[in-house]
């Protein structure tokens, strides 16, 4: 079962609503001229998590995006950033129309701070908060997700240069890590692990949480590093920040 908290109301509510295995996600941008705000980036990226976390409790999940009417170029400059975020692509892309078909019958509706969503429209609301400024050109995306991922998603984020920098520094070291964790014999993820993550991610997306308990998990003497590689693979579903990507690489052995 999965719970979110209803921005209108501060009430958590399950979803899908009704009894069934598909969750229906609808991200609202609003997109103004000066183009993809951080806090447009947020809503998608939170919409992307809400469908990996729905699929890793055995929901199906289809997103769909509205937006103004963008032109050719505006509408590749917003896949190459869900590209670069690692955002799965969305079923289904739509202009904002009066009757709101795309997303009439939509479980949650994920929006920026401040941004309108139809009356009318049914499901839960779930407003991102405000994040800023833009990330510096050339800053790897993934560190942004990391550093996104970190916060509350309703909770507004200052990004500053020192956050940026630690969040690509622990984006790096899990990843030697996960590298030398997978030279070693594969262990079962461990069952209390397993179920706090499960119960924190079911929670209103207590994503922040689960980082926590990878810091944890990965400074443990008592759990194998075969069984540390397959819960950072498993989180990672979820995470979407491309941990394994070292692995069958060369490194020095893990400390």
């Amino acid at each position: 079962m999965l719970r979110i908290a209803d921005t209108r109301t501060g009430h958590l509510v399950e979803i899908p609503s009704v009894s069934r295995h598909l969750l229906s996600i609808c991200v609202h941008l609003p997109l103004g001229d000066t183009g993809i705000g951080m806090t447009d980036m947020r809503a998608l990226l939170v919409g992307d998590v809400l469908a990996r976390t729905a699929e890793l409790h055995g929901l199906q999940s289809r997103t769909f995006l509205t937006t103004p009417d963008l032109p050719e170029e505006r509408a590749e400059a917003l896949d190459r950033v869900m590209s670069a975020l690692g955002i799965h692509p969305p079923a289904s892309v739509g202009v904002h129309r009066p009757n709101g078909t795309l997303c009439a019958t939509a479980d949650v509706h994920v929006h920026p701070h401040a941004s309108a969503v139809r009356d009318e429209a049914g499901g839960v609301r779930l407003e991102v908060g405000e994040i800023g400024p833009a990330a510096p050109e050339g800053t790897d995306p993934l560190a942004v997700r990391l550093l996104v991922l970190g916060h509350a998603h309703r909770t507004p984020v200052t990004v500053t240069g020192t956050a940026l920098d630690e969040a690509r520094r622990t984006l790096e070291h899990w990843r030697r890590l996960v590298a030398d964790w997978a030279q070693e014999p594969s262990r079962p993820i461990p069952a209390d692990v397993l179920r706090d993550a499960h119960a924190v991610l079911a929670d209103d997306l207590g994503v922040p949480a689960v980082l926590d308990m990878l810091v944890t998990l990965a400074g443990s003497a008592d759990v194998p590093a075969g069984a540390k590689f397959e819960t950072f693979a498993f989180l990672d579903r979820v995470l979407g920040l491309d941990l394994a990507r070292e692995v069958g690489h060369q490194h020095r052995a893990a400390t």
